[in-house]
């Protein structure tokens, strides 16, 4: 058994070396193996089971907040005349239910129609549109965390953004429903919701992560998940048809289960969309995934004076400064790699990020020491809670002449200094 492990890991790593190769491609051959990178990529990530842990737990938001949402819907789109309309598109959600969509689409509608209609007073209301604005706040914490943002939202950009998709939303949905009642006709009419689909998968994947996601990657990322989420459905239709021990098992709570286990896979579905959309747009995570990714002390003291001197050399050359982006690209790393790096030198004060993510030195590079970018790396501490490791008497003496040592190693050279080395100097 151990064998056989050691020889499918053997197996795996060299597939991933030779899919994750970030050599020249020349041929059809390698380009169709940079192509297959990706889908293997996010098949890997759904294995590790993050995302799958994430659908489940929105699968419990969503059902949450279906009810509060729709009954916000119905709120806005009633000065349209149109409220009814939404029936169509709900039942196009629960489709592959099979027979039991017309079911559970009727009593969604009759649940928000209540709602709305103030069966639950003023302070229920106010309590399920708690729970909808929690429910989007989940949904953006998973895209930040298939595109790798740090930072979410402050609390009054929050706060603006929900309201205002809160009472967009309903908006678009009308004028989503006008169009296809509209125009699309016969063959148009079966393809408009992979469309409408496809559209809505693409304005998440731009709207909700915290950070800049550009329309090609962003869209990529819609159609794939949009064609998956017709195959799944029309294979979850067909399950439920022919599955007879569902009901025999679950009895009356057969809908109940079916409805949660289509949500299940519709948020997967989303979040691996999200995914390969991620991995479009910055292809040098592939072989990364979705595993943490750490530095020893060394490698940070490194990537700081590396970081240090691209930036110095670039000041020195170009007026416009470098992103962090470009920054991450000339250092050979993901910008994820560099982020602890990044806070250290800022809170020291050694670099600065602007609007746009420019980074820019905001002294010059003659009075900065080599000794002040090492200290910022060796001595940032992060967390809410640190910790204070109090060292031994000897320790302490040791950890002296070790600063000493550094220091003296270094002297006073400065960071213009070593930007000014030629390459063939260094050791």
């Amino acid at each position: 058994m151990f064998r056989v492990f050691a020889w499918l890991t053997r197996l795996r790593e060299g597939v991933e070396n030779r899919l994750f190769e970030l050599g020249a491609r020349r041929n059809g051959f390698q380009l169709l193996l940079r192509v297959l990178a990706y889908p293997y990529a996010v098949l890997r990530d759904l294995a590790g089971g993050q995302l799958t842990l994430r659908a489940t737990g929105l699968v419990y938001s969503t059902l949450l907040a279906l009810i509060p949402a729709l009954a916000l819907t119905f709120a806005l789109l009633k000065a349209f005349g149109i409220h009814r309309d939404l029936a169509p598109l709900i039942f196009e959600f629960f489709r592959p239910l099979g027979a039991n969509a017309a079911v559970v689409t009727t009593r969604v509608m009759k649940f928000a129609d209540n709602v709305r209609g103030g069966l639950v007073g003023t302070i229920g209301f106010l309590a399920l549109l708690w729970t909808l604005i929690g429910t989007v706040k989940r949904v953006e914490d998973s895209f930040n965390y298939v595109w790798r943002v740090q930072v979410a939202r402050s609390l009054p950009r929050r706060t603006a953004e929900y309201a205002a998709l809160l009472l967009a939303g309903p908006l678009l949905v009308a004028s989503v429903v006008g169009f296809t009642g509209a125009t699309f006709t016969g063959v148009l009419t079966r393809a408009a919701p992979y469309a409408i689909v496809t559209a809505l998968f693409t304005a998440l994947y731009i709207v909700i992560p915290n950070t800049r996601v550009r329309l090609g990657p962003a869209l990529i990322g819609a159609l794939c998940a949009g064609a998956s989420w017709a195959f799944v459905g029309r294979v979850f239709t067909q399950f439920v048809i022919y599955s007879s021990r569902l009901t025999l098992v679950y009895a009356g709570f057969a809908v109940i289960v079916g409805v949660l286990l289509w949500t299940y896979f519709g948020w997967l579905i989303l979040l691996a969309g999200a995914q390969l959309s991620f991995y479009v747009q910055n292809p040098s995570y592939l072989s990364l995934g979705l595993a943490p990714v750490s530095l020893s002390n060394r490698e940070k003291e490194r990537l700081a004076l590396n970081l240090m001197v691209l930036v110095a050399r670039h000041a020195a050359r170009s007026a416009a400064p470098m992103t962090l982006t470009e920054l991450a690209q000339a250092a050979g790393l993901p910008p994820l790699a560099m982020a602890s790096v990044y806070e250290a030198l800022e809170a020291a004060e050694l670099i600065a990020l602007g609007r746009h993510e420019e980074v820019t030195l905001p002294r010059e590079a003659a009075s900065v020491p080599l000794a002040d970018i090492l200290h910022a790396v060796r001595r940032r501490r992060r967390g809410h809670r640190l910790l204070r490791v109090v060292p031994l008497p000897q320790v302490a003496e040791v950890e002296k002449r070790i600063e000493a040592a550094m220091d003296g190693c270094v002297g006073a050279t400065t960071l213009a200094d070593l930007a000014s080395t030629p390459p063939s100097v260094r050791r």
